[in-house]
């Protein structure tokens, strides 16, 4: 086969994933071997690549492909979620373009659209995935919103309902005016926002007198229920037992009495809103208040807006202040930093809201998953580690789970109204089912499916996602099939440390809840991928590059490669598209190391030097010894120390130590065993980096030799473990600096490496000969003699105590030499000075740290040497 000259990475990735594909390597179906499986974080359905998908992809497919090559069943699930609050949003907003109104449409209707823009537009992010060489299982591939997902939701719903675990309650929410929805306490950001405080008078009704209140949000006054003060306010006892007029709508409301109202903060007099602060509504409740909802879904007033009604709250609060200062309720306005909630999907500002809600209680059921992690011996391991302290805290302090959304993208929620009561249904998994309980509980035969009304709320796209590890497997429909059996507990989970708790905090609940067991062993939870200015990557900013055309420009492996070499900041990923040029450039280097290799011509009948010998079972165990290394970082999840001692492994030890010395001179063949050995280590290194770089690793591999489809790459063997030489390891160690000490000395005096030299070498270490020939070969050396005596007229050095000449021959200009030796020998004497003049200091070296005192040290026994090395080559030379 004729190899190309260069590596196109193009070419070859379309090549070797429509192969992989065609020879169905990544399907994977229970048999008898161990399973290793993951399931993937599913990206919304609509989604597109973005780093932090490259990211978590790219390391989830260096496990699943390592665990292929280490023999396992390695299972890789791929899927879309639904995304119920982001995929409504985007449709509704294309209906808006079509002049169509969300409100006009049926349920029915509605859902139309949604599954229309879904199957446009789902299931792009998974085909770019592939671009990555994401080795899924596509087979497998599952979305929230297929029929049998859905089945298993609803079925779980209704079984935690009849366990007494999901009830409908009226409670204050968190209302996201923009969707139109609740969302969870977990879907709420804080920021810091700038705003003003309104120090508002109201009226003391029948007097002349009036009271001070200090709010951020002047428009609720209209929703005003009470105004309260500390019974111990000694300040306020004129208010006891008396009513205050809210100003512009003139309602009398009640001054109450409550300990609740901080003394020391603000006025003492506190306006109290049931309708729309949580406080408030707790206050109400104990003082059996009136509650007044002034507020539309939308966040515009309705009509206890009075004149500001269908207004925005915004512009209601501007336009309040205005009225309020030409009627003299104003008493001043201050600047004022607020901690405000906000949507984490739509960024709106959160509303607080009472409502009829569905909620699911969490106090007994979160305590198998808090011992599955915080256990004395864990079930479920994070990885790092000090995540243990954020699941702990959210765990510990969980409330219930607000699981209803008031959204039509989604499971709709299992419960048939029969009545106007609140307390008028039945939950079911059908409504034929839901008849015969409806009947039941009513005694009333005559009922029919006509007369019965299914609940509009959807369920929260959490509550789906929640059971990704087993209704992907049918394990929640069906819990003795046999993939669920085979499949789960899954091996690792790779996913994001912001959800945490609203994922993998929660699919660790519903594990123990169903399968009585933990869902996945391990959690490997990545960083975002910042910017090298340390930057959270977003459109806003225009620092997220596009993901596909850094793969067209530096090859998948090479975007690959520069992900994992990204420098780590705390725990996110700082992302320099220079490292994937780095990674693109190491793909080169590989290729040409190959090419090299393969232009060889091969010969029986030429021994082996003994050169190639030596370095061929030296690089047998410095390959065994990085193994070791590579199988630690893997165990621990440090993929990017991984792929670190890989690429020295291979730009260092095998293309630039062992192919060197093993090389054969110009025009000359290499003998067949030694070529042999290259090709059994070159194809050890291609299975350990296949997993970083799939594609280039397969082609080489396929070019090495023909190839069958069962002897591809991606379903070869990891090397396996075998016996080190150390002594062998530190003989080399040793033989690379004499070797670069020969380089430096011929760059520095302007010595040819065409040109032989003679090379002596006082052996004080008493270093095994085993490594001269290598000495020899790469130093370009005639004659290695071991001497007892300096060599007289030569250059020389040192490698720890062992002294090395070379005669200078002619080749050096010997008084250019003497000056140059004899100024570098005066200046290392008075840095020699220096330094021990501060080390005789007496306060620096008890005060100073122990490190700082210790490189001191060191700086003294380097420089020391060098003067007995320079004074050695002076006197060689007079």
């Amino acid at each position: 086969m004729q190899i190309p000259s260069k590596y196109d990475a193009n070419q070859v990735e379309s090549k070797w994933y429509d192969y992989w594909m065609k020879h169905n390597y990544f399907h994977s179906i229970p048999d008898d071997r161990e399973p290793y499986t993951i399931v993937i974080p599913p990206p919304n359905v609509t989604g597109v690549l973005h780093m932090g998908h490259m990211l978590n992809n790219t390391i989830q497919d260096v496990l699943i492909r390592r665990a292929r090559l280490q023999g396992k069943n390695a299972c890789w699930v791929p899927g879309t979620d639904h995304a119920s609050i982001a995929t409504e949003a985007k449709v509704v907003a294309k209906l808006k373009e079509q002049g169509i109104d969300k409100n006009d449409l049926s349920r029915e209707e509605f859902l139309k659209h949604a599954w229309d823009w879904t199957h446009e537009y789902g299931g792009v992010i998974l085909e770019q995935l592939k671009k990555l060489g994401c080795s899924c299982d596509w087979d497998r591939t599952k979305f929230t919103m297929d029929d049998d997902m859905s089945e298993a939701v609803i079925k779980v719903f209704v079984d935690l309902y009849k366990k007494g675990l999901i009830y409908r309650g009226y409670r204050m929410v968190n209302w996201d005016p923009e969707a139109k929805t609740t969302l969870s306490d977990e879907e709420v950001e804080y920021i810091e926002k700038q705003g003003k405080l309104y120090y508002i008078n109201y009226q003391v009704e029948g007097t002349n007198d009036s009271l001070t209140i200090a709010t951020t949000r002047p428009e609720t006054i209209l929703g005003d229920t009470a105004i309260c003060i500390n019974p111990n306010d000694e300040r306020h006892s004129n208010l006891k037992e008396k009513n205050a007029i809210v100003p512009i709508n003139g309602r009398v409301i009640p001054i109450i009495e409550d300990e609740y109202v901080d003394v020391e903060f603000g006025t003492g007099c506190l306006k109290v809103t049931p309708a729309h602060d949580e406080n408030d509504k707790v206050l109400g409740d104990k003082h059996n208040l009136e509650v007044i909802d002034i507020f539309n879904e939308d966040a515009t007033l309705n009509s206890y807006g009075l004149h500001y009604e269908g207004k925005d709250r915004f512009t209601v609060r501007k336009e309040i202040v205005k009225e309020l200062e030409e009627k003299g309720h104003i008493l001043k306005i201050e600047d004022y930093t607020n901690r405000v909630g906000i949507s984490e999907r739509t960024k709106a500002i959160i509303e607080p809201r009472l409502s009829d809600q569905w909620f699911l209680k969490m106090d007994e059921l979160v305590k198998p998953a808090i011992e599955a992690v915080l256990g004395d011996d864990p079930d479920v391991k994070l990885f790092p580690k000090k995540f243990e302290n954020t699941y702990r805290h959210w765990m510990e302090n969980i409330r219930d789970w607000n699981i209803s959304r008031q959204l039509l993208w989604g499971q709709q929620i299992p419960a048939y109204y029969y009545g106007d009561g609140k307390e008028d249904f039945v939950v079911a998994e059908s409504i034929e089912a839901a008849l015969d309980l409806a009947k039941e509980k009513t005694s009333n035969q005559k009922l029919t499916a006509g007369d019965l009304r299914q609940d509009t709320d959807a369920l929260d796209t959490w509550f789906s996602s929640w059971l990704w590890p087993m209704s992907v497997f049918d394990g929640i429909r069906n819990p003795e099939n046999d993939d669920i059996k085979y499949y789960y507990p899954t091996s690792d989970l790779v996913t994001g440390p912001d959800i945490l708790f609203f994922w993998v905090a929660r699919m660790i609940i519903a594990g123990y809840e169903y399968k009585g067991e933990r869902p996945f062993e391990n959690v490997y939870l990545t960083g975002l991928v910042r910017d090298k200015q340390r930057r959270k990557m977003s459109k806003q900013l225009g620092n997220s590059p596009d993901a596909l055309k850094l793969i067209k420009e530096y090859g998948a492996d090479g975007v690959r490669v520069g992900l994992l070499l990204s420098s780590a900041a705390g725990n996110d990923l700082m992302f320099d598209e220079a490292l994937c040029s780095q990674g693109k450039g190491f793909a080169n280097k590989i290729w040409n190391a190959f090419r090299l290799v393969k232009g060889w011509e091969e010969s029986n009948t030429i021994e082996q030097p003994q050169s190639s010998k030596i370095a061929l079972e030296w690089f047998d165990s410095k390959f065994q010894e990085t193994l070791i290394e590579i199988e630690d970082h893997f165990g621990k999840y440090r993929l990017s120390d991984a792929l670190m001692a890989t690429y020295k492994l291979i730009w260092e030890d095998f293309a630039s130590w062992l192919l060197e010395i093993v090389k054969p001179a110009y025009q000359q063949p290499i003998d067949s065993k030694t070529l042999r050995g290259v090709i059994n280590h070159f194809e050890n290194i291609l299975k350990i980096l296949h997993p970083f770089m799939p594609f280039l690793t397969e082609e080489i591999w396929q070019y090495m030799e023909e190839r069958q489809p069962e002897e591809a790459l991606i379903v070869a063997s990891w090397p396996e473990k075998k016996s080190i030489d150390k002594d062998l390891i530190s003989g080399f160690d040793f033989t690379q600096e004499v070797v670069s000490g020969i380089r430096n000395i011929r760059k520095e005096k302007n010595i040819s490496f065409k040109d032989a030299i003679d090379f002596s070498v006082i052996n004080n270490e008493k270093i095994s000969s085993d490594f001269d020939d290598v000495i020899k070969k790469l130093g370009n050396i005639n004659d290695l003699e071991y001497v007892s005596e300096a060599v007289e007229g030569a250059l020389t050095f040192r490698v720890k105590s062992n002294e090395y000449f070379i005669p200078i021959a002619g080749s050096v200009n010997v008084e250019e030499e003497i000056k140059k030796l004899t100024e570098e020998l005066n200046y290392t004497e008075g840095f020699l000075k220096s330094v021990q003049k501060k080390l005789a200091n007496e306060r620096f070296v008890s005060g100073a740290p122990e490190q700082v005192v210790a490189g001191e040290k060191k700086k003294e026994a380097d420089a020391l040497a060098k003067i007995e090395t320079l004074k050695a080559s002076l006197a060689s030379l007079q």
